[in-house]
This record gives C-alpha cells, structure tokens and sequence, in this order.
C-alpha cells in the first residue's frame, strides 16, 4: 500500500501586468490589470478562467485563477474539494492514497477500509485487535460467542455445527452422546457396545476394573468381564478336566450340560473307549460317563 502527496499548482503564473500587453484570447489591454501567463502566453483571468482552467475531478467545476490548485497524475482539485471521501478530512498537508473513481482516502480511512471485517459485528478487524480466525472468517474476540449461552468463547475450545458455534459445555448439553453407565456426556472417544455409548473409562471388567476396549471379554447378566476374571470367578468347571468352561474364548466353544455338572463338549467322552459323547448316547454309572455299548462289554 502506498500512500502520496500532491504535486502543488499546475504550471502557470499569475500577476499584474506592469507593460502593454493584450490577452491572447479577448486582446483586451492588460497593462494594470492582474493576467495569467501559462506556456507563454499572456490572458485576463476572465478568459483564463474559462478556456484555460482545469476542471476539478470532485465538484466538476473549473479551477480559477483565484483558487489554490492540487494535482496528482493528471488529475486536478480545488484545495478545498481535496478530501478524504470518507471521513472528509482536508488531505492538503497529509499522505492519501487514490482509488476507485478518483476517490481520495486518508491513510486510516485506507487501513479501515481493506481490513477484514467481523463475523459477528460486520465492523472491521483492525491491526492489534484481538481476535478469532476459523475456516477463512474472522471474528473481534469479545464477538466470537457460543450460539447457545451467547457467552463469549473467545479463544476457548468451541464445536462448529452448521453455521453455528457452540461452548463445551453447550456442546455436551445438546448434541453428546450420553454414557450408558455414569450417564454424562461423551465428549470425546468412547465405544459402542450393543449400540450403546460408553466412556472408555466406564467399559471395565466387574472384577479387576481394567478397561475392556479393543479387548476380549464377556458380558454375564449385565456385568462384564475380562478372560482371566472370567476363567476365575464366572466359568463353570469342567466335570471332566477340572479347567473353567469358557465358551468362546478358545477350544472348545460347545458346552455340554447334565444333571447339576458341565463339561466341555472335547471332555464329554466315554470313560473307557474315550469316544466322544456329545450329542451323542450315553450312559452313566458310578458317577462315571459311557458310550452305550461299553457298559455291556464289562
């Protein structure tokens, strides 16, 4: 940006005629009278006036012998019309800048002028005003507020929805998930689980308490647990192998049940043969279990 200053006068003088001389244009005499002299030629201020002035670019009308003169670039003004268009302040001793349609500004007119303007108060940004730039729009400090408390945000944490902005704590109060557990906001992260939301923090096994995202676990009326906590505390034992029942969570994902016992569906086996009973024939005797032929062998 680069701001100017005039160049004074056009070039031509303006006295009192002390010889015999006539005007150039009228050839009335100019001895006594005041005349003007421009690129060599002598005339009254009458015709000077009117064939010889130059016009001001502001109010259109000719620049006369007896007014002061200011031009820039081949653009002319009367001292009085060479003023600031916005906030009219004489520029005769002050830099300007010349811009659209021959307008003149001042310098902080200029500066007002090209700054960017605010979001919220459409008012402009000035250097040294603090303020708030998101996505390519800028916002006074004091004029970047929450839309739905109207509390000013400034340079806090903000959520943009749509055209709108909205605090944290408005955020988590209208749009948050709620957590299926504490029943508070989830502002951030969590997980999902039967399509229910959860804090991470919130998704822990009922014994241990470790988290459970990205791990295995099981869920047993309303609890959940981690494999270990499960093997140890949940798990029937096997009748056969003595180890916990832990269907799903390795070999053995079957699990068969009889009387008030359970077993692993690879343990459910004929004591003698070791033939795999499952879903099959069997029959028990002495606490023990038996396919239906080895019974009739003994």
């Amino acid at each position: 940006m680069a701001f100017h200053r005039h160049t004074g006068p056009g070039s031509y003088t303006v006295g009192t005629m002390s010889e015999r001389f006539d005007c150039f244009y009228c050839r009335d005499s100019l001895q006594g009278k005041k005349y003007v002299q421009k690129e060599g030629r002598h005339c009254c201020v009458k015709c000077f006036d009117k064939i010889c002035a130059n016009t001001c670019i502001e109010c259109k009308k000719p620049i006369g012998a007896d007014s002061k003169e200011l031009h820039f670039k081949n653009r002319y003004w009367h001292d009085t019309c060479f003023r600031c268009v916005k906030c009219y302040k004489s520029l005769v001793d002050e830099p300007f800048m010349l811009r659209e349609n021959n307008k003149v500004w001042c310098g902080d007119c200029t500066t007002t002028e090209d700054a960017p303007k605010c979001k919220g108060c459409f008012k402009p940004i000035i250097a040294g005003d603090q303020n708030v730039e998101y996505k390519k729009m800028v916002w006074h400090k004091d004029c970047f507020t929450c839309s739905q408390c109207k509390k000013v945000i400034g340079s806090g944490s903000f959520f943009p929805k749509g055209d709108d902005f909205y605090c944290v704590s408005c955020h988590e109060n209208k749009f948050a998930k709620t957590c299926a557990k504490c029943k508070n906001p989830i502002t951030s992260g969590g997980l999902t689980y039967q399509e229910q939301p959860w804090h991470s923090e919130c998704f822990i096994c009922s014994n241990c308490k470790r988290q459970l995202g990205g791990k295995r676990f099981t869920a047993v009326e309303d609890e959940f647990y981690c494999v270990e906590c499960y093997k140890q505390c949940v798990a029937k034992k096997c009748a056969g192998c003595k180890n916990p029942i832990t269907a799903g969570f390795g070999r053995g994902t079957s699990v068969v049940n009889y009387e008030d016992e359970s077993w692993h569906d690879y343990c459910f086996k004929c004591t003698r043969c070791a033939r795999g009973l499952a879903n099959k024939r069997f029959v028990r005797h002495d606490g023990k279990i038996y396919c239906a032929e080895c019974p009739k062998r003994h």
